[in-house]
């Protein structure tokens, strides 16, 4: 007597997996039609996941979400690629409610994030393409190297301070040029030690300052070829390393709907809540692209002495309003400018009042 199997389908029936992502396992929980199904630990790689599920649920729709993190997105490109419809999604904007929050735990998250997918409440963020997110990573590895500049003289300014050794010059300004390092080479300590520490501070920012200099001149040659840069770098308060950044953070500016959109993004937007009719303001809000926010700020203060539309609405703002409080509208005027600028890939026109 013969037996035959019959494989179980689920052809175009929908799935939610929920990813908590980690360095060395994932956490997935899986649901279809508003039931969990199982939650399991599995090695992190998107193939096995692909594997089970075309073996346990074959002919499934697969929909799967993840949050955006220390993981990037290649997983993204690899689930996209088996098959799976794939969202990456800000894990700010996951609803979560108290229990979660005072129980957090891996298998939670992955629960939360399969329930909210399923209903539809998550949104997915922009993913870039492989090359994007190189640039974005060159531009980032620029701001860490000026960050650790910054801090290797911080330690030579608080070493110098501790020790009682009194220079001549300016040493707070932002540019330290070489005669001026050769002079703090050259000063003297009682303790042999404090001469040793003050020489491997030095190196280390000698150290950094090279990998500077190659740090720009890659960031040159890509902006040269970069015709989106050039137009950039004819708005007022726009450099080349602005330019670039700007462009490595944004990358694509057709993806903000509006200005509103991208001023959001940025960070340039109040923080508000309403209730019974009172609305109360509570200043800048704490979501922005770090990367973007403070440039453009800096920015802002060289656009209003390089720009006379943008002065003059500096001179009229800060006749009713604190010069910090001025400066955000500046910021964001200058952003309009720049919006309009990639947009329209034309130069920017000086003096142009909106």
């Amino acid at each position: 007597m013969s037996h035959q199997s019959k494989t179980v389908r689920f052809d175009k029936q929908e799935f939610h997996l929920g990813i908590d992502t980690h360095k060395s396992n994932w956490k997935v929980t899986i649901r279809t039609n508003d039931l969990h199904l199982k939650t399991f630990s599995m090695n992190p790689s998107p193939k096995e996941l692909s594997t089970y599920m075309n073996r346990n649920y074959p002919g499934g729709i697969y929909y799967s979400v993840y949050e955006a993190g220390f993981c990037g997105y290649w997983i993204h490109r690899e689930l996209t690629s088996l098959g799976f419809k794939n969202i990456v999604t800000n894990p700010a904007d996951v609803p979560t409610s108290n229990k979660e929050k005072d129980r957090k735990s891996d298998v939670i998250d992955s629960g939360k994030l399969s329930r909210e997918h399923e209903k539809h409440s998550l949104t997915g963020i922009y993913v870039p393409t492989p090359s994007q997110e190189s640039l974005r990573s060159l531009s980032r590895l620029w701001q860490q190297n000026t960050k650790k500049s910054i801090q290797v003289k911080c330690r030579i300014k608080g070493f110098l301070s501790f020790t009682g050794v009194k220079i001549p010059g300016n040493i707070d300004g932002a540019h330290w040029p070489k005669n001026y390092l050769r002079m703090l080479a050259r000063l003297s300590f009682t303790e042999q030690d404090n001469k040793f520490i003050l020489e491997k501070h030095l190196e280390d920012l000698e150290d950094n300052r090279r990998r500077r200099l190659l740090l720009i001149r890659r960031i040159r040659e890509i902006s040269k070829e970069n015709t989106t840069i050039t137009f950039l770098r004819t708005v007022p308060g726009i450099g080349l390393i602005v330019g670039f950044i700007l462009y490595a953070e944004l990358l694509d500016i057709r993806r903000f709907k509006g200005l509103d959109d991208l001023l959001s993004y940025i960070g340039l937007v109040p923080s508000a809540s309403s209730s019974g009719g009172k609305e109360t303001i509570r200043g800048m809000t704490q979501r922005q692209n770090r990367h973007l926010r403070y440039i453009l700020i800096e920015s802002a203060w060289v656009a209003v002495r390089k720009d006379p539309a943008l002065t003059a609405c500096y001179n009229d703002l800060s006749k009713r309003m604190l010069k910090q409080r001025v400066i955000i509208r500046i910021a964001k005027k200058l952003t309009n400018r720049i919006r309009y600028v990639w947009l329209h890939q034309k130069p920017y026109v000086p003096a142009v009042v909106e």
